[in-house]
């Protein structure tokens, strides 16, 4: 029942435009809440983000009212608490604000100020004749189901997933091992229910776009009226010897019985282990098995790990942190192949690299990147696929040349604005974008003719000091200006093209990132000249004007 909570030590609401200041609720035990001032206005919210439970007050609020997590890029609108771009899944809580006899409350009740957010209701009985087929069960997958629901789509909703299980929090996987379905998946059976949400196990065969129909594996068939792709990846397997999925305790990962696998193979720890790829899965679950005390070993072609993204100087950086915590590395190594072992010649013993160099292993976890899922479309003579098997869209991810039809995630080519992109095809494939791609794919439904709104990719690692990444090399980058130290590590890196700030990473350094990411948007970061110069973004007040 809502009543009346006290601010510990407010007299009154005197805050500037700009201003955030977190003040204690009196007779809450660790009570918090969020006041901010936008456009002449005050707001009070909660406290931390919905993700990961970072301090809003740490975070950018921009003069429209966006306020932005300075962890990973959470962005919610102040005005009424709602999610404004991923990976926040529910919103903040919004308090009315009673200014009275010199002091000033919150009205609410005690158990919304300490669960920090406001639980996001979806409860449907399905009404009109619509429905939104989603193929796929990922992040793009979890953004447009749960975006059509809260925009207030009453059509019904399916679900067809190979996985089967519902969304979960994929980044867990290579980050930490992750394999309980309770603790990976955002929600609960129950959830999905309420919501009139359908997740279906089965795997489409064959999609009739003229029908608007589908087909699946289980002889099942599905109609719609609207489509929405979001099928994801499929692991890449080296085709080497022993390393295409021909010998046993050789692993790729992307799913729960992935990890699950891997998880058997590794037993009680203490095993020989090789990682083959140093770019972002490969080094994280290097990482997670070597903190576990195990024997690992990444091989590379990078100079660096993690080069093609972040460039030497930062993949060193990266590469001496995890150094420090056990593993090996071998770069600039091509693979030739891996052998039996000589105890089971069914399961793999060792990787042979080209110099001629023998990495015993009990087991070998392939990180060399996906492909497309979209194997169920090439003998479709109603779309046309990329060369890496891609579907092209336009801005709102509605597939070019089909009607109805949208493709969002690992399987998705769209026009890119930020930052040296100037509208350049770019596929992307990283868990937060496929689900801003998915929350407004759900718009476009739920708002017809409603202009898309672009955003700047951010992604996050759990490498080192926690990384932060925003922007994007679609057109390359010249050169890295790195301000801080790299050896704590506490740094922000900015990549740069010509004079243009294209992306940037940074540790220990919040809120660069989200600074950056909100200066992207607006056409308002720094120049390379000006940054050499020594120029502090967060000095930078974040306009009102958005350019994209």
């Amino acid at each position: 029942m809502a009543q009346e909570f006290k601010l510990k030590g407010i007299t009154s609401l005197n805050l500037q435009n700009g201003e955030k200041k977190e003040v204690e609720v009196e007779g809450v035990e660790e009570g918090k809440v969020l006041l901010l001032k936008v456009q002449d206005k005050v707001h009070a919210t909660s406290t931390k983000c919905t993700h990961y439970g970072a301090p809003l007050v740490k975070g950018v609020l921009t003069p429209e009212g966006r306020l932005t997590c300075p962890w990973h890029g959470a962005c919610f609108n102040v005005a009424t608490g709602n999610i404004e771009d991923a990976p926040a899944i529910d919103p903040i809580s919004k308090y009315e604000l009673i200014e009275r006899d010199g002091a000033v409350y919150i009205k609410t009740d005690e158990e919304t100020i300490k669960t920090n957010k406001r639980p996001l209701n979806l409860k449907c009985s399905a009404v009109s004749d619509e429905k939104v087929l989603v193929i796929g069960g990922g992040s793009g997958t979890l953004g447009a189901i749960e975006g059509l629901r809260g925009g207030g789509y009453t059509g019904k909703i399916t679900v067809l997933s190979r996985e089967g299980y519902r969304p979960i929090d994929r980044t867990k996987l290579s980050k930490a091992l992750l394999a309980d379905i309770s603790k990976l998946a955002w929600r609960s059976p129950e959830f999905y229910k309420e919501a009139s949400i359908d997740i279906i196990q089965d795997e489409v065969e064959k999609v009739d776009f003229s029908a608007k129909r589908v087909s699946t594996k289980s002889a099942e068939t599905y109609s719609y009226t609207k489509l929405v792709l979001a099928t994801g990846g499929t692991p890449r397997w080296l085709p080497l010897e022993g390393l295409k999925g021909d010998l046993g305790n050789v692993f790729v990962l992307r799913s729960i019985p992935n990890v699950e696998d891997i998880l058997k193979a590794v037993g009680d720890n203490g095993k020989k282990i090789v990682v083959i790829g140093s770019s972002f899965i490969g080094m994280e679950v290097a990482n997670c098995l070597a903190g576990k005390k195990n024997d690992v070993t990444v091989v590379g072609m990078e100079s660096e790990p993690m080069e093609r993204v972040m460039g030497t100087k930062v993949g060193k950086i990266f590469r001496g942190l995890l150094e420090k915590n056990g593993i090996k590395f071998r770069l600039n190594a091509g693979v030739e192949k891996a052998t039996p072992s000589k105890s089971d010649s069914s399961k793999v013993g060792a990787v042979h690299l080209k110099d001629g160099t023998e990495l015993e292993a009990d087991l070998v976890i392939e990180g060399v990147g996906v492909a497309p899922a979209t194997e169920y479309l090439k003998d479709n003579a109603a779309v046309q696929l990329e060369k890496d098997g891609s579907l092209s869209t336009n801005e709102s991810y509605e597939v070019k040349g089909l009607k109805d039809v949208f493709a969002i995630g690992d399987i998705a080519t769209y026009p890119y604005h930020g930052p040296g992109g100037n509208g350049s095809p770019i596929r992307i494939e990283h868990w937060n974008v496929a689900q801003n791609q998915g929350r407004a794919v759900a718009n476009t439904i739920n708002n017809p003719g409603a202009k898309p709104k672009p955003f700047i990719p951010v992604f996050w690692s759990a490498l080192g000091s926690q990384l932060r990444y925003c922007g994007n090399t679609v057109g390359g980058y010249d050169d890295v200006v790195i301000t801080g130290d790299t050896e704590k590590p506490s740094f922000v890196a900015y990549y740069t093209q010509g004079e243009t700030v294209v992306a940037m990473a940074s540790m220990m350094k919040d809120p660069y990132m989200t600074q950056s990411a909100e200066l992207m948007r607006r056409g308002k970061m720094p120049t390379k000249s000006e940054l050499q110069y020594g120029v502090d973004i967060l000095t930078i007040d974040v306009p009102s004007e958005i350019k994209m």
